[in-house]
């Protein structure tokens, strides 16, 4: 509120009224100032971590707006109080401020609500009023999702003369044998339970709230045959991942219920990813799961049986013994410096080591000039590797050999050294080969969605519902990396797989970059 010091009025009560109303100004513009500050220092934090903190613990921006949001509503309810507060008084409010409140879609149904003046006589001398245009304006409405019953019609013909002939188009088949649920039911299902981290019950309960009461056991069902529809599909998809050139390797734990022991046991969720957008690859980008009952080094072993290339992984012994086994050198292991680093990192956050902050300055160093490098092809990026990563990599082998033994033997920092050395092969193996990544972000980007569903649904019931989790996530994540909605894409391919449109020779066409939307044929008719 402007106050004009050299014209205030004489009157007591005038000026306690204005001085009431400039500290309700000052409290409203106090909360939010107040809230706006708390927001810039936690932003201010989150970056400064999100540019020198060690990749593996990086915050993406989505984990950054968490942190935000309750800020943000902080900041909203001081504005709107305030906003109020200006309306009441008949104060002019000032412009708002500028954001991006997005674009609302050309394809987005609209319907108009007119809101007319109640006279259309002239205020000032009474004669009609005739319309010289419209103000519009848009805003984004939602009607919540709405269950609806799918009835199939299928016609009887006679023949007056043949009393015997009756002829009835063909029943077509359904995903759950005499089950109420569409292909469109039976997917969102799928995706809301491993794309959205909703588990059954919950689903279950919000479908009652529409009154459909259906058990849990139920919409296991309904998972459990669609998941036996989309097997091959998933089969399909996990060989072309294993079967790419450069592959990306990693595991996370699945607790899985075992009746047995009447506990969990843990099993294991292998993710092989493939993703050559960085270099400018032709390969289409993939995230295959495959489960197993434990880590032994055989499970990965049987999977990358026919594999041949480079193998992008952390330090498990399990890989490495892969690559030795192989006599014809024909499996290249590449390590990840966000691992190796990782270590110089804990041990520089307890201590505050010089030593180990000269290596995350050097690492720090090659990762920015990875980013200027990504999204070029793999030759330029070798080339730029060579000539400017390679020193600074032999400089810190150099400085890694050195400081070896200046350290105790015994302290956490040597560790970290020879965590390095040990594996120092397969960190230098980006430098000759521009397809090769720095780390394995990727994979383990593949893998934090799982995390998620593991937290919320505490364990998967048996090894076949772990299995289950391996096909749906290979599906759902795969098509996510290519740009694809899960929902419409598996409900398009449940339909032509139960309706036997696409045979499994076809199936390459239902792979998420080759799929394009169809819809469904209508049967023949066939004598009853």
């Amino acid at each position: 509120m402007q106050i004009d010091l050299d014209t205030l009025p004489d009157d007591p009560a005038i000026l306690q009224r204005m001085l009431r109303e400039v500290v309700a100004a000052a409290a409203h513009q106090h909360g939010a100032l107040h809230a706006e500050n708390d927001k810039l220092r936690l932003l201010i934090q989150r970056l400064l971590r999100h540019q020198f903190g060690c990749r593996s613990e990086q915050l993406s921006p989505d984990q950054m707006q968490l942190g935000l949001e309750d800020l943000e509503q902080s900041i909203a309810e001081n504005q709107a109080g305030q906003d109020a507060a200006e309306a009441r008084e008949g104060r002019r409010r000032p412009a708002p401020p500028q954001r991006n409140h997005g674009a609302l879609p050309e394809h987005l149904p609209r319907y108009e609500v007119l809101i007319d003046v109640a006279c259309r006589d002239c205020p000032c001398c009474g004669g009609a009023l005739h319309a010289i245009g419209e103000l519009r304006s848009e805003q984004l409405d939602i009607v919540p999702a709405q269950l609806r019953v799918r009835v199939t019609r299928r016609p009887r013909y006679a023949c007056r003369t043949c009393e015997g002939a009756v002829v009835v188009a063909p029943a077509p088949e359904r995903p759950i044998d005499g089950g109420m649920a569409t292909e469109a039911l039976v997917a969102h299902v799928v995706v809301s339970k491993f794309c959205d981290s909703l588990p059954l019950y919950r689903q279950a309960q919000m479908l009652a709230r529409q009154g459909v009461t259906l058990d849990r056991s139920t919409l296991s069902n309904w998972v459990g045959r669609a998941c036996w529809w989309l097997t091959p599909l998933y089969d399909l998809i996990l060989g072309t991942a294993l079967s790419a050139p450069k592959l990306f390797a990693d595991d996370t734990t699945l607790p899985v219920l075992d009746p047995g022991r009447g506990r969990t046991k843990t099993g294991r969720l292998w993710c092989y990813a493939v993703d050559d957008r960085p270099w400018c690859g032709p390969g289409h980008p993939v995230a295959a799961y495959a489960y197993t009952e434990d880590r032994k080094g055989l499970r990965p072993a049987g999977h990358l049986a026919t594999f041949r290339g480079v193998l992008q992984v952390d330090g498990y012994a399990g890989f490495k013994r892969l690559a030795g086994e192989r006599a014809d050198g024909s499996v290249t292991l590449a390590f990840c410096w966000a691992h190796m680093r990782r270590y110089f990192y804990e041990f520089h956050a307890s201590t505050g080591s010089p030593l180990a902050a000269e290596v995350l300055a050097q690492v720090q160093a090659l990762y920015a000039i990875e980013g200027q490098i990504r999204g070029h092809p793999a030759e330029h990026r070798r080339q730029a590797r060579q000539a400017r990563s390679r020193p600074l990599v032999e400089g810190l082998h150099a400085w890694l050999q050195t400081n070896q033994g200046r350290v105790s033997a015994a302290s956490d920092l040597a560790k970290a050294i020879r965590y390095a050395l040990r594996h120092w092969p397969g960190l230098t193996v980006f430098l000759d080969d521009g397809r090769v990544e720095m780390d394995t972000n990727v994979v383990e980007r593949a893998i934090r969605p799982i995390a998620l569903n593991r937290k919320n649904a505490l364990f998967a019931g048996s090894d076949g519902g772990a299995r289950h989790w391996a096909i749906a996530m290979t599906l759902i994540q795969t098509a996510k990396l290519n740009g694809v909605d899960p929902q419409a894409w598996l409900t398009d391919v449940l339909e032509r797989v139960v309706s036997g449109r696409t045979k499994t020779a076809e199936l390459d066409t239902l792979l998420p970059w080759n799929w394009k939307h169809s819809s469904p044929a209508t049967a023949p008719a066939i004598a009853a």
